[in-house]
């Protein structure tokens, strides 16, 4: 029977423990990541109807049953970057400071929720792809359909999350939906110029963002013939 001196034999075992599973994680990653840029480009410059599965895992190099342990079809694909920014503003929301006003924390949740959100996307997909997955998604009416549902779905949680911070009872106080809706209202703006400009990058669209926030109490609230 081998034995280690020094308990080495104790700390390669604790080693394989820990590397192992850790290994198999990233591979797992790896694929899924390798997938996601493959349907990504293939719906974007194919079409999204247009595109298979079986010319999703041909691009790859891997089976369909790899493609369905990462993903339940082509319409999580296609929306696995919006989904992953989403989670990232509910996140940085639930963490804004309990004292922060309603409209304060969902500005200061989705400018600073930006800044992370740019390296994790370039770490999956190149942005100039995610723009034009937005395009892709905006200009085919199922997946637009799917859109506007998920956008409503994610609305209410975010009045949820406000009512709960301010201590209300959404089903009874109207504020928090009226201040969702109208900061919603932006970001749908915000998206498409971003979209339809020409800088794609995660810097432009929270410049933009960042300056029509910044209007929209004046033009809720000022009189626009004033001065």
């Amino acid at each position: 029977m081998v034995s280690w001196p020094n308990g080495l034999e104790q700390r390669k075992r604790r080693g394989a423990g820990v590397t192992g599973p850790g290994l198999r994680e990233r591979k797992k990653q790896r694929t899924r990541d390798a997938l996601l840029r493959a349907a990504l480009e293939l719906f974007t410059t194919k079409g999204y109807e247009e595109t298979t599965v079986d010319e999703i895992v041909e691009a790859v190099d891997v089976s369909q049953r790899t493609f369905f342990r990462h993903f339940a079809g082509k319409q999580e694909a296609a929306f696995a970057m919006q989904e992953m920014v989403e989670a990232r503003f509910l996140k940085a929301l639930r963490e804004r400071p309990a004292d922060e006003a309603p409209f304060a924390a969902l500005r200061g949740a989705v400018l600073g929720s930006w800044d992370a959100v740019g390296e994790s996307i370039e770490a999956v997909v190149p942005v100039e792809l995610h723009m034009r997955t937005y395009r892709m998604i905006e200009s085919t009416p199922a997946l637009l359909a799917v859109h506007l549902r998920r956008s409503i779905e994610i609305e209410e949680q975010v009045a949820q999350l406000i009512a709960e911070r301010e201590g209300i009872d959404l089903a009874v106080d109207p504020r928090p939906r009226v201040a969702v809706a109208a900061f919603s209202g932006v970001m749908r703006v915000t998206g498409r110029l971003w979209g339809a400009g020409e800088d794609i990058s995660v810097d432009s669209i929270r410049a933009i963002t960042e300056s029509y926030l910044d209007h929209l109490g004046p033009a809720l609230s000022a009189d626009w013939h004033a001065g």
